[in-house]
């Protein structure tokens, strides 16, 4: 029960490693705000969770600040942000168009931002962000450039942030997931392109498999946690080995 009576923020909680982590945030007595894009899906999260769930684009910086308000005016503070939402895109260099650019980077980085920036005002003194990068933002990986620019862009702003939260003891850290078994690669998709993906991605893994949403959230919850009092600043690799053993 590391989060009794801690007030929590997932933006972007209504589904992956959002959900996992709401899940187990909820099992250790936190009082709970998800933010979502999906409408029905927010709300099975919001009731399985027993939290405040409120549809918002964090790619918009208006619905994240409107969300914001509606969560300062029901929870009070925030002890614990995970910024957590995401979209996803592979294009080689010559089909990537503006658009394409922009859509991928006003969710994953300009939107992540300006989402930490409002609420700052709202972060009790002592508390901690956590911020979902990914493996993608040190591994060469083709097709992948809008995506890698923008979380390497986001572990940046991440050290500079948690530099500038020292007078207040917020703690700033990430956690970077390697292939790990969410909808993101799922949509759309036949199960015979699933299955096909699945064993591509975890092939690549040195453990021999895709992770689990689950296993993501942990790392998610000990570095949120007292646990982790001692550890601002770092990114950690939840991988199976992908960066260190690859």
């Amino acid at each position: 029960m590391r989060f009794t009576d801690k007030c929590v923020v997932i933006l972007g909680g209504n589904a992956g490693i959002g959900l996992a982590a709401a899940t187990m945030f909820a099992a250790e007595g936190a009082k709970l705000a998800l933010t979502g894009r999906n409408r029905e899906t927010l709300a099975a999260a919001a009731e399985a969770c027993s939290a405040l769930g409120l549809v918002s684009d964090m790619g918009d910086v208006s619905q994240t600040r409107a969300a914001l308000a509606e969560i300062e005016q029901a929870l009070g503070g925030i002890d614990v942000l995970f910024v957590n939402a995401g979209v996803g895109g592979f294009a080689p260099i010559p089909d990537v168009t503006e658009d394409f650019w922009d859509g991928i980077h006003n969710v994953n980085l300009r939107g992540a931002f300006f989402a930490i920036q409002h609420a700052l005002p709202l972060m009790r003194d002592g508390g901690s962000i956590v911020i979902t990068g990914s493996i993608g933002s040190v591994l060469a990986v083709p097709g992948n450039v809008a995506y890698a620019a923008a979380k390497a862009g986001l572990r940046a702003m991440a050290r500079i942030v948690g530099k500038e939260l020292l007078p207040r003891q917020i703690r700033v850290n990430m956690v970077s997931p390697g292939p790990t078994e969410t909808e993101i690669f799922k949509r759309g998709a036949s199960e015979a392109e699933i299955e096909a993906t699945r064993a591509m991605l975890g092939g690549v893994v040195p453990l021999g498999r895709m992770g689990e949403a689950e296993e993501v959230a942990r790392a998610v919850l000990f570095l949120a946690s007292t646990e982790a009092s001692f550890i601002n600043g770092v990114d950690l690799y939840v991988d199976g080995g992908c960066v260190e053993l690859g």
